[in-house]
């Protein structure tokens, strides 16, 4: 399942990652959610329990794989932590995840700074929506965590605020240029990229998180 960041739809979002699962086997779905990802996001995950219930009733699985981009990797820890996505989730892997927030503004899409996007105070460092999701355990036991940055995002700042705490069983944290020096992806568009495409991949067909000593073409 795929999960779109804040501002964006799942047409938007996921143009090259999807067919590239879909050409890998895997059954492929994705939602909208919060008005583009702007509403709370407490109600966000509340929509993605239920779209979870119905892709799992829908298919027979007894568990889902969760894909998401910014928000969308951030948010479903909320959904695993308090509605009961622990025994629902099989990974969550998080490309670019705002998990402590951003020290920057996020702005309107209008470029304007004005709180008309709930979401946006939210995905603030050190909002009180961060403070309590990331209190005590940040990785509850269940799921399998992988999270892939880049060095050059300029919207999740510091990069290494996507990062999470947890044991090496359970959490696996990857910074792009660690394998690919000269990758220059930004944010936005890191779904797009093909070297996260591969850690992706990499990550869905093993047992446990992402490997570290994962090598990924850099020339693709």
């Amino acid at each position: 399942m795929l999960v779109h960041g804040t501002f964006e739809t799942m047409a938007k979002n996921w143009p090259t990652l999807s067919p590239t699962l879909k050409s890998a086997g895997y059954c492929v779905f994705a939602l909208n959610y919060g008005g583009n990802a702007m509403g709370p996001i407490a109600e966000s995950a509340e929509e993605l329990d239920s779209f979870v219930g119905a892709v799992l009733g829908a298919t027979g699985a007894r568990k889902v794989d969760l894909v998401g981009h910014s928000q969308g990797g951030m948010m479903p820890r909320y959904y695993i932590k308090n509605l009961g996505g622990a025994t629902r989730v099989d990974d969550l892997l998080g490309i670019v995840p705002s998990n402590h927030g951003t020290d920057g503004v996020i702005p309107l899409p209008d470029g304007s700074e004005n709180s008309a996007c709930p979401a946006c105070d939210e995905q603030q460092a050190g909002s009180q929506f961060l403070t309590d999701l990331n209190a005590k355990d940040e990785t509850p036991p269940g799921p399998d965590y992988t999270v892939v940055t880049t060095r050059y995002d300029e919207v999740v700042t510091p990069y290494t605020s996507a990062f999470l705490e947890g044991s090496a069983r359970e959490v696996t944290n990857v910074t792009l240029q660690d394998a690919c020096p000269l990758n220059t992806i930004e944010h936005d568009q890191a779904p797009n990229d093909p070297v996260v495409h591969q850690w992706v991949l990499h990550a869905l067909e093993r047992t446990g998180p992402a490997d570290p000593a994962f090598r990924p073409s850099c020339v693709v």
